[in-house]
């Protein structure tokens, strides 16, 4: 049975509370959603996107009050962090509270906590009782849908109802930051720049972005984001695309392409390129290639996400 398409959010409330999984639009990606107090919900979730129990969900309310009732304690800078980025693309992972299960942190003393800023999975959370646990909408280790034409591609037989709000704003998952011995730290760039975390708090952060095994938190794994083709990241690309292998460019200004050929930004706009990186992936994914060359984009602000997304995606 195919999941049913549809834009009103009092249906993707009813079907949450019957312990059904929704995909759900977030201005970073879309998310797969389920009740994450319903152990049930939170199994089926792992089992539609093939995804191993040892890499924790992130848990989603609609205000700062409601997603923070989950966390055990709250220290002063993840507090300055939610009143200055939330609503928004920034998750943190705090010690939790008893009722979160075990599956959801996936055995882990600490959970992961956001509150998105789409207006239509706000709308869903302010009629839900519970946090809703939503990963994105994808097959594990393979590339994160910013549509919901995307999600209904790859996981539409798995699903019950894809909420549809249209193409995702920002386009990369959420900047993580946990506190481990009090010190705030970066597990995984992401939509909320590093830099705009460290002029919050008036200070710098560590970045550690990188688990091989038990991660701290979603997203860390070395190797994912996967097109299925062989990608080679290099600062400039020189050659033409052709039928069996892509070139991605980044700032190529409006010269005359391949039909081989993308541009994450023909202008050189990182906002831009962030919103298409998903989308250029997924073409790579389809377009019949056997590898693709693809341009790092400049190391600052949210080029730092999507850096660390297109090299992950050629481990």
């Amino acid at each position: 049975m195919r999941a049913i398409i549809g834009t009103d959010p009092e249906e993707a409330a009813r079907r949450l509370s019957a312990g059904q999984l929704v995909a759900l639009p977030t201005e970073t990606v879309y998310g797969l959603g389920g009740n994450a107090l319903n152990a049930t919900a939170v199994g089926n979730i792992f089992s539609a996107k093939n995804r191993p129990s040892f890499d924790p969900l992130i848990l989603h309310q609609s205000t700062p009050d409601r997603v923070l009732a989950y966390a055990d304690s709250v220290p002063d800078e993840a507090q300055q962090l939610a009143g200055a980025c939330w609503p928004g693309p920034l998750t943190l992972v705090l010690p939790r509270a008893a009722a979160i299960p075990d599956l959801v942190t996936s055995g882990l003393d600490t959970v992961a906590l956001r509150v998105p800023a789409h207006p239509l999975i706000r709308e869903v959370l302010d009629r839900v009782d519970f946090p809703v646990a939503a990963p994105s909408a994808n097959p594990f280790g393979y590339v994160s849908p910013v549509t919901a034409a995307h999600v209904a591609d790859q996981l539409g037989d798995r699903i019950d109802y894809i909420l549809d709000g249209g193409p995702c704003r920002v386009g990369l998952e959420s900047t993580i930051v946990a506190f481990p011995r009090g010190e705030p730290t970066v597990l995984r760039k992401g939509g909320t720049a590093v830099e705009d975390i460290e002029s919050v708090l008036g200070r710098a952060v560590a970045v550690r972005t990188v688990s091989s095994s038990r991660p701290a938190a979603p997203g860390m794994l070395v190797s994912h984001y996967s097109p299925g083709i062989a990608l080679r990241v290099v600062d400039r690309a020189g050659e033409r695309g052709t039928p069996d292998h892509a070139v991605v460019r980044f700032g190529g200004g409006t010269e005359t392409r391949g039909p081989h050929d993308y541009d994450l930004s023909a202008r050189g706009d990182l906002d831009e390129a962030a919103r298409n990186l998903f989308t250029v992936l997924r073409q790579l994914a389809t377009g019949g290639y056997g590898s693709a060359t693809v341009e790092l984009v400049p190391e600052h602000g949210l080029g730092r996400a999507i850096n660390d997304r297109l090299r992950r995606a050629s481990k």
